[in-house]
């Protein structure tokens, strides 16, 4: 199956993620913020990056971009997950390269709905 990449600060959320995606099949591997994020998906190649935006160094958006742009990272899709809504957020996300965008609280079969077609 499919391996999925969580980059998010917050413990309460990550484990939130984590138990959805596994419950479906998914590996599902972990980074606590954005560097993190990036070298983790240089190194293990996920299918799927989902992505925080609100994180300590490096924030999502930043991440999101080096992913985007890097040889190695460009055909890994990004989606942004994030408790920011405004519309101006979205579209940053999108220009930094992201595929998806997500507000939090995320529904399970949005989730699963967003990420299927990115990996098929």
């Amino acid at each position: 199956m499919a391996k999925i990449l969580i980059v998010d600060d917050s413990p309460t959320e990550t484990y939130a993620f984590k138990t959805m995606l596994e419950k479906h099949g998914f590996e599902v591997l972990t980074a606590e913020n954005g560097a993190d994020g990036v070298a983790v998906a240089r190194k293990e190649r996920p299918d799927v990056v989902l992505m925080d935006i609100v994180m300590p160094g490096l924030n999502g958006f930043q991440a999101t971009r080096q992913l985007a742009k890097g040889e190695d990272t460009a055909h890994i899709p990004v989606v942004i997950v994030t408790t920011k809504d405004q519309e101006t957020d979205k579209v940053w996300g999108k220009r930094q390269g992201a595929k998806g965008y997500l507000v939090k609280p995320v529904d399970e079969q949005v989730l699963l709905d967003t990420i299927m077609p990115l990996i098929e």
